[in-house]
């Protein structure tokens, strides 16, 4: 039988075949969505599906589109999957009119245009580096971004709309701490009447320079990444109307308060004026401003202030009508607020505002944190419940019309309206067996997977979070334990916990990390270890481990430099050790800037460390990842060999921080394991 190692990296994850990326046409009579065509096929087409009928029917396959072309990605678009943390390939990204009638897309830098109806699409005329593109309100035209400047394509011709004038200076795409960590990842918007663009100006110059090298190439030159460093100056991010004959009108964002920093959202709805959301530095301060396309004036609609920081909540802000929803911590709960008034109960932890179905708002929301609800809100504070019972649960709407997808332990489908949408995933090898607990004095949700058919002998430990803010583990859904339960097959009882900082909890929760992003997350792993280990002799605390990746890998090596007496191994993939290092949207966020709070660096500085190591420590890291650079693992190697503590580094040369390819992906689950069997006796 194929390894799990084998099976996880051949399907990339079993997201091959899986249907994705739903759009819901206004009048209901259209779903779009992407999927391939087979369980290990990552090229996907895009389909749509009936919701009278339940048919499913092929818009387009890219593979015949590019039928004997060379197929290459612009630098443009593998920068916005990676961000993206986009693994497929194909049509992976598509913009469609309201309606859902039209959808347009590039491949290869190539841009097309696509009736659902008819099944059927033509490339338009384009400059073939094509990026983003995005379809006018009536479907007439399509706006992409091409080098540095953005170039309208149709029925007419293609022509350059603006551009920038030196290298540093580029219109119609997202900054990188945008992309990366405000969930903001395009950089232009049409006007609903189509006659005109609101296009973002971003110039890079006060933006350091860092450079991506590939070891394995000396001949290759370094690739140059403009990264903002946390206390270091941003791009500097402007705005403006453009019309269609390149007439440009400046909107000045920051008018009335120059503190505004960020460009965090920004919206032109139908029936609406263009809305934007902008952050100050500390992120302590957000306002949603309107925007008068007409003059480029704007005013202030709403302002939100928080003592730690406003959190940035996906789909919101949003228009109901002549209402402006928010998303805002209330009281010890996230909540939607209509008008400044709150419009969802206290307890139900906003997720994600989806958007309006007729008179209700749907959102996605907890009221436990191992589950995401979808639920409607009639704006009074009354909930409907659209889908529960357990798992991770999103929603599209349009025209009466719910595309309802869930992940729960069973694994994951796609209903329309209760049909149900195909699904060519492959079964995983390995059956996930969480067992779910809440422990300790704090309530911290965990989860443990333990050997099929184990005798109740006592196992070695492995600890597998993540641990940070953003993200979560411990979910009633299949994906987030497979990993967890092959690793606990081959004999280990595999302990995942989310402790401070982790979202679904509410504010007061996640908040509890600011200025520390060490202790807190630490101890909050090694209360939960002991609660489990009183409760459970089949958790070994002589032989205990801790792997993770990115935040997790940051974890996974703190544990071993500060609490050698608990754990005994540690494999660090893609670790945060100095957050100096980091961005400054998200590292700001928790610990301030480093000028102003040098001692929360301090804190949490692995480098600082490194004399105290005293356990086997395995650091892996993609060469080529510019989210987390090379340079944090070297930096924590180089502090280790200077202090005299043996450790092993294995750098992966061309990868980034996803580790998209397949041998990569399963070899590093062997020799992961290896490593720990290594170093805990097993």
């Amino acid at each position: 039988m194929e390894s799990f190692a084998r099976q996880q990296a051949r399907t990339r994850r079993f997201t091959c075949g899986v249907p994705r990326t739903v759009t819901v046409g206004s009048d209901g009579r259209r779903v779009l969505f992407l999927r391939s065509n087979g369980s290990d096929d990552p090229a996907n087409a895009l389909w749509r599906f009936d919701p009278a009928t339940g048919d499913e029917h092929l818009v387009v396959d890219p593979r015949q589109l590019l039928a004997g072309a060379e197929v290459g990605d612009p630098a443009a678009e593998r920068a916005r999957r990676e961000r993206a943390r986009e693994v497929g390939e194909g049509i992976v990204a598509y913009d469609a009119s309201p309606d859902a009638r039209r959808a347009c897309f590039a491949l290869s830098g190539r841009v097309f245009l696509a009736d659902v109806d008819d099944g059927r699409a033509v490339e338009l005329p384009s400059s073939g580096d094509a990026f983003d593109p995005r379809l006018s309100p009536d479907g007439s035209a399509v706006a992409y971004v091409s080098g540095r400047g953005v170039r309208v394509t149709g029925s007419t011709g293609d022509h350059r709309l603006i551009s920038g004038t030196t290298d540093t200076v580029s219109w119609g795409s997202a900054e990188f701490v945008a992309a990366e960590e405000m969930g903001r990842s395009r950089g232009h918007w049409w006007a609903p009447d189509g006659g005109s663009l609101l296009i973002a100006r971003v110039d890079v110059d006060p933006v350091a320079t860092w450079w991506i090298s590939a070891p394995v190439d000396p001949d290759a030159r370094p690739r140059s990444v403009r990264y903002p460093a946390a206390g270091t100056a941003n791009a500097d991010v402007a705005l403006a109307v453009v019309s269609l004959d390149g007439t440009t009108i400046d909107v000045d964002w920051r008018v009335g308060d120059p503190g505004f920093e960020y460009l965090a959202g920004v919206q032109w709805p139908a029936d609406g004026p263009p809305t934007l959301t902008v952050q100050t530095r500390d992120q302590r301060t957000m306002a949603v401003l309107t925007v008068d396309p007409a003059t480029g004036e704007v005013a202030e609609r709403r302002r939100i202030v928080d003592d730690h920081w406003v959190e940035l909540v996906p789909g919101a802000p949003c228009w109901w009508g002549d209402a402006l929803v928010t998303a805002e911590d209330h009281g010890g709960t996230r909540r939607v607020m209509v008008d400044g008034r709150p419009g969802s109960p206290d307890g139900l932890q906003v997720r994600r505002i989806v958007g309006t179905d007729g008179d209700s708002l749907v959102v996605t929301a907890s009221s436990d944190p191992r589950d995401v609800d979808v639920v409607r809100l009639d704006g009074t504070g009354g909930v409907e419940t659209v889908s529960s019972g357990g798992g991770v649960r999103g929603a599209a709407v349009g025209g009466g019309v719910v595309a309802l997808s869930v992940a729960d332990l069973a694994g994951s489908t796609l209903t329309v309206d209760g049909r149900a949408v195909a699904s060519h995933a492959e079964k995983p090898v390995v059956t996930a067996r969480p067992v779910f607990h809440v422990v300790g004095e704090r309530a911290l949700h965990a989860a443990v997977l333990i050997p099929d058919g184990h005798d109740g002998s006592p196992l070695p430990v492995l600890l597998d979070p993540y641990g940070g803010p953003h993200a979560q583990r411990v979910q009633r859904a299949r994906g987030q334990f497979l990993t967890s339960q092959w690793f606990a097959d081959q004999g280990f009882a595999v302990v995942v916990v989310d402790g401070r900082g982790t979202p679904g909890r509410g504010p007061a929760w996640e908040r509890a990390v600011w200025g520390d992003l060490a202790q807190p997350v630490l101890d909050d792993q090694v209360d939960a270890l002991h609660a489990l280990a009183a409760a459970d002799e089949r958790l070994d605390l002589t032989r205990v481990a801790i792997r993770g990746w990115s935040f997790g890998g940051y974890l996974a090596a703190l544990a071993v430099l500060r609490r050698p007496d608990v754990f005994h191994a540690a494999v660090a993939g893609a670790p945060v050790t100095d957050w100096r290092l980091y961005d400054t949207h998200y590292t700001e966020r928790y610990l301030g800037h480093p000028d102003h709070h040098p001692a929360h660096y301090a804190v949490t500085d692995l480098c600082a460390e490194a004399a105290s190591l005293t356990r086997p420590l395995l650091l892996i890291h993609g060469l080529a990842d510019d989210n987390v650079v090379a340079a944090h693992t070297l930096a924590l190697s180089r502090a280790l060999l200077e202090a005299g503590r043996p450790h092993r580094v294995l750098p992966l040369s061309g990868v980034t921080h996803m580790t998209p390819q397949e041998a990569v992906a399963e070899n590093l689950l062997v020799l992961q394991l290896e490593f720990l069997r290594e170093a805990l006796g097993v």
